[in-house]
């Protein structure tokens, strides 16, 4: 039988049963056991329980576990909260601040946690009462936290990073470091649409007066709730730039720093600990299924002879290198409309990298454009799981509006994917800089 008919085969009979609602990990398994028994027997499935174990019990995939565990730390301790409030009090009278709130709440809750949805919600319940009490309308509501809730996956700590890089077998460190930037560059874009929009059409989010706070004030605030997240960001980002500890060993070190602040901020409740290791246990347990069965996925692809035909198939392409690259971007965007990204990270990354590797793209900058891509998918309609998150954290909302309100951030995105690709050095330069 001709490759090209195996991949299809393989491709759509993994695509329908994710339409037929079957958990992904489960999907990847019974599509492993099926095309594993039928090409090798039942040495096949022998040969499917190494390709598992080995695919799970890679060290670099350490991190994982970890940065869940301090997300789930900071959240349930009620840590992020006092940051907001601070956070508030240096916005000053710019305009649509509440707006520009969930931008700087974005960043900073990307640091506490690696997952969109999380910070969607946190942010929704943070601010939306607020913006709503204030008079703000909802394209300029709703877009920045749905938005700004994407941010979770740009800066480390980075569960899905960690598992992207694993999967394009690349260096965590070198990935984590070079996404900072990107996910930079997304923030900065977020608050100057916001600020512009915000002094075109002024009635979308109306000024108010603000409680006047001295600045002994934020300082003392700054440095009870500011200050040690700080040493939570160093202790994860800073330590691997000095090449003082690998991201294995920054993650322990942040998980350390994260438990020592809950404990002194609201002492010991083992009820919340309890609790905050069960999720993080959950999710780790859920993704490693997940890589497990995309790593035995790739190898199927391999012995069939789709991975080496297809990177003859798009050298061949009579365009330029980078018009494949963009192509590869806008079929990712596609598959995001009805895909959630580590769906889409396990289906496209064996077919990608070989790709990538044989037409000599630099890894990091690629690789940071297609987690730009996957955070796209959260709230991209009409599947994204973020806008859901919204619906149900703000029932009051119709999915149109849901849906109106993610349009210009989706761009926005689109514009800092294309200026990454056509200026790689923004996620190069941090990963440059460690190794020196």
């Amino acid at each position: 039988m001709e490759w090209t008919t195996l991949f299809i085969l393989i491709l759509f009979s993994l695509i329908f049963l994710f339409f037929l609602g079957i958990p992904v990990a489960f999907a990847f398994l019974f599509v492993n056991i099926f095309f594993s028994y039928l090409f090798w027997g039942e040495g096949g499935l022998t040969q499917l329980i190494l390709s598992i174990f080995r695919s799970i019990s890679s060290f670099s995939l350490l991190p994982v576990p970890l940065f869940l565990l301090m997300g789930e730390v900071m959240f349930l301790f009620g840590i992020a909260q006092n940051m907001m409030e601070t956070l508030e009090k240096w916005m000053g009278r710019l305009p649509g601040r509440l707006s520009l709130m969930a931008v700087v709440g974005g960043v900073l809750f990307a640091t506490l946690s690696g997952s969109s949805m999380a910070g969607c919600a946190m942010l929704s319940q943070t601010l939306l009462p607020e913006m709503e009490k204030k008079g703000y309308k909802s394209q300029i509501t709703l877009g920045p936290i749905m938005g700004c809730g994407t941010l979770a996956a740009m800066i480390p700590p980075s569960a899905l990073g960690v598992l992207l890089a694993c999967l394009a077998q690349i260096s965590v460190g070198d990935f984590l470091l070079s996404i900072i930037f990107p996910g930079l560059l997304m923030a900065t874009l977020f608050a100057l649409y916001i600020i512009l929009r915000c002094l075109i059409q002024p009635e979308i989010a109306p000024r108010y007066e603000v409680e006047r706070v001295s600045f002994y004030e934020k300082m003392v605030l700054s440095l009870k709730y500011l200050l040690p997240l700080g040493l939570v960001i160093f202790s994860v980002i800073g330590l691997i730039i000095f090449g003082i500890a690998t991201p294995t060993e920054s993650a322990a070190v942040g998980a350390l720093v994260c438990f020592i602040l809950a404990f002194l901020y609201k002492g010991f409740r083992g009820e919340i600990l309890r609790k905050a290791i069960l999720n993080s246990v959950r999710i780790t347990v859920m993704m490693f299924v997940i890589l497990s069965g995309a790593t035995a996925f790739s190898q199927l692809l391999a012995y069939i002879g789709a991975s080496q035909n297809l990177v003859k198939l798009a050298i061949g392409l009579p365009i330029p290198p980078f018009l494949i690259l963009v192509l590869m971007q806008l079929i990712l965007i596609l598959m995001g409309t009805f895909m959630e990204p580590l769906s889409i990270l396990m289906v496209a990354l064996p077919i990608y990298m070989p790709i990538i590797r044989q037409l000599g793209v630099n890894p990091l900058p690629f690789c940071s454009v297609l987690l730009i891509n996957m955070e796209m998918a959260t709230i991209s309609p009409p599947f994204g799981l973020v806008l859901y998150t919204m619906k149900a954290v703000a029932p009051h909302y119709s999915m149109g509006e849901i849906y109106r309100a993610s349009i210009p951030f989706l761009i926005i995105d689109i514009v800092a994917m294309a200026i990454v690709m056509v200026f790689p050095e923004i996620a190069l330069f941090l990963p440059s800089i460690a190794k020196q």
